[in-house]
């Protein structure tokens, strides 16, 4: 199981004080050394944590994979034309929201997001659409031609431990097996911690968990190294 780290929350870091530090490139940098197979990153249309400039450092010095978050707009698609990620993970987006709230539409938004994937699969980016654990959704995003999905793991994350998780994560593992049927590369991501995150990491049809708030918290207190070493740990455990 690979984990890509996102790292939205070094930068929110940053953007507190409006400074200069944490350098959320350098923690990408360290969290690649401890392990991590792959960096996230969400361009919002405020900016409130990840800017160009992030992206385009990232870009040159990452070593493994460059994954930006970003919502479908014209704004985005410049910006991911400059920089060229590996990929380019689609999501929906609110001003008032204080973190992604849930996946992306396909369905309700289809005619614009044909050709929006196809121009980005035509610079050589691959696409990733940020989905809820839904067969319809899954099909539409299929039926568009993305390349992989990141299936929404917020609502079994948000789940108290009891019948109602066991029965959410069934609706994930249930996804990942329908989307893997349908040929897709599986990620899943989304409020996935030290604690919660064993049981979707064994559902074998996901091969890549995105995981930022968790991993930055923990680095917080022991560091970049030792937090990334902890969850790579955990991904492989079981």
């Amino acid at each position: 199981m690979k984990l890509a780290i996102n790292i939205d929350h070094f930068a929110t870091l940053r953007e507190a004080r409006r400074g200069s530090e944490p350098e959320p490139v350098l923690a990408a940098l360290l969290a690649e050394q401890a392990g991590a197979e792959g960096v996230v990153c969400h361009l919002r249309s405020d900016r409130r944590h990840i800017k160009e400039r992030d992206l385009k450092l990232l870009r040159g010095v990452i070593k493994t994979m460059l994954n930006m978050e970003m919502a479908a707009t014209d704004d985005m698609f410049k910006v991911a034309m400059d920089v060229k990620p590996d990929v380019v993970s689609l999501v929906p987006e609110r001003h008032e929201e204080l973190t992604t709230e849930g996946g992306l539409s396909v369905i309700d938004h289809r005619r614009r997001l044909a050709p929006f994937i196809k121009k980005l699969q035509a610079a050589g980016i691959k696409v990733s659409i940020f989905i809820d654990a839904s067969e319809k959704q899954i099909k539409a995003g299929s039926e568009l031609g993305v390349n992989l999905i990141e299936i929404n793991t917020g609502q079994y994350a948000e789940a108290a431990p009891g019948p109602g998780r066991a029965k959410v994560l069934d609706e994930v593992r249930k996804a990942a097996e329908y989307g893997q049927g349908l040929g897709l590369e599986v990620h899943a991501g989304h409020g996935l911690d030290y604690h919660n995150v064993r049981p979707i990491a064994a559902i074998p049809q996901i091969t890549e968990l995105s995981i930022g708030f968790a991993i930055v918290a923990r680095a917080a207190i022991v560091g970049v190294n030792r937090a990334v070493r902890d969850m790579v740990a955990l991904l492989n455990k079981h």
